[in-house]
């Protein structure tokens, strides 16, 4: 049986980690947040609070990626944790909306961005967006090398478009920004509501750091090198993040701000002459580049669930020449421009979905509590710096926007729920087809033992 191959580094791992959680959001989001919270002081304390929470997820998540080092990541601290069929529902989310969904969400936007520099009709976009999605799924099939190759570079180019926007802010600059006056809640019309609204919005835009555990399989010494990257990324991301806020503020008011409709466009316009291509060609990167991380690191779920025996057994298949989840990979894509021919039906489902994600995010770490009384003796390359402070935490502050979400958004949550019940009979199709056991775990270490034999 032909296996992957461990060939990804801590740096690459470190990019993937940054690139998927920096797509097109920080260039749109900031001016939704503003809209909310429209007190310089106040929109950086959000933003600095929502670096806080991922990084208590990553602390976390780091020592379950340290204790179980292999392909599928969260996927598998849930089988660890609670038995296959959690796990199984992870994935069958993952794949059936929120990772193919956004891929196909994303390939639109790369083509609308491209369109400022190239222009479009509707129909060449929509062929531009599928070739996009097929030309990344070639070059992650070919080698989980050429994925981390194609990570590195267009990260690397989203950094250095981002700190263009900072660097245009600090240098060039003009607009009153000071920290001087702190304001209360109640002032500049911000209330506690709308600041949990906006809270709520930043913890989105943090989402991605996880994905580096996915690839734990094909990545050297990753009980160590998982951890570094999913950290790493986390405070890179927030200082990123608080940086561009910085940077539209000292080229913007924060009046201006809260009425903008491409922020990034208009903040770099005020200094640079191209400002608005400029930023095109740099949300353009930033997605396209997003688009080719989710490629490489989400099937690798899919992967882990079919050589458990909970999905079919082709998407195990390990391509022989390329050693990379070759079906895998192609049934996410396929199922992604399924999603983008149909996007006027599907275009609600990802926000149907990620509360059910944040979910997953709770159980998963709740994981470490478990582990610590189940493997108390086990070696651990990793231990959560604060725990268990830490991981309550993050546990605590996603329960509260799962409940927030349910309370103001009860038909999200509700179709969320559907969508997960789907998966149940599934579930039951695959646990019988092959002979599982009750708790639908065929052979716990299989994944690993294809990994590491």
């Amino acid at each position: 049986m032909t296996k992957l191959a461990k060939e990804l580094t801590l740096y690459g791992l470190i990019m993937v980690a940054i690139g998927s959680c920096i797509g097109s959001g920080i260039f749109v989001t900031p001016s939704q947040i503003a809209g909310l919270i429209p007190s310089p002081t106040l929109i950086l304390i959000v933003w600095a609070l929502g670096g806080i929470i991922a990084l208590t997820g990553a602390l976390t998540f780091s020592e379950l990626g340290g204790l179980f080092p292999y392909a599928g990541g969260i996927y598998v601290f849930l089988r660890e944790a609670y038995g296959g069929w959690m796990g199984f529902l992870y994935g069958w989310a993952y794949l059936l909306i929120i990772t193919s969904g956004s891929i196909a969400v994303l390939a639109l936007a790369f083509s609308h961005y491209l369109s400022f520099l190239i222009p479009m009709n509707e129909t060449l976009k929509i062929i531009t967006s599928i070739s996009a999605i097929c030309l990344l799924t070639t070059l992650n099939i070919l080698r989980a090398k050429f994925g981390e190759i194609f990570s590195n570079i267009f990260t690397g180019l989203k950094i250095a478009g981002i700190l263009i926007i900072i660097g245009a802010g600090i240098i060039l600059g003009s607009s009153e920004f000071s920290f001087r006056d702190f304001p209360s809640l109640s002032s500049n019309g911000v209330t506690l509501s709308a600041f949990g609204v906006a809270f709520t919005g930043v913890l989105f835009s943090y989402g991605g750091w996880q994905h580096a555990s996915f690839l734990a399989g094909e990545t050297r010494d990753p009980a160590r090198n998982v951890p570094i990257a999913m950290i790493t990324g986390a405070l890179a991301v927030t200082l990123i993040y608080l940086l561009v806020n910085v940077g539209y503020m000292l080229l913007l008011p924060v009046e201006k701000i809260v009425s903008s409709t491409r922020i990034a466009a208009e903040a770099v316009s005020t200094v640079i002459p191209f400002g608005g291509i400029l930023v095109a060609a740099i949300i353009a990167i930033s997605t396209f580049g997003t688009i080719g991380i989710y490629t490489l690191s989400a099937p690798r779920i899919y992967y882990a669930m079919a050589s458990d025996g909970l999905f079919f057994k082709g998407i195990a298949r390990v391509h022989p020449k390329f050693r990379t989840p070759v079906n895998a990979i192609l049934a996410q894509s396929a199922w992604a421009i399924i999603l983008l021919l149909f996007w006027g039906t599907f275009e609600n489902l990802i926000t149907y979905t990620v509360a059910i994600e944040f979910i997953f995010y709770i159980l998963a770490a709740s994981g470490i509590y478990i582990f610590r009384k189940k493997l108390k003796n086990t070696e651990r390359p990793y231990r959560t710096l604060g725990y268990p402070v830490t991981p309550f935490i993050f546990i605590a502050i996603n329960t509260w926007f799962v409940i927030n979400i349910s309370i103001n958004k009860p038909l999200h949550m509700g179709i969320g729920l559907i969508f997960l019940a789907i998966g149940v009979p599934v579930y039951y199709f695959f646990r019988k087809k092959n002979n599982l056991s009750r708790n639908g775990l065929a052979d716990p270490v299989k994944v690993e033992r294809n990994v590491e034999d």
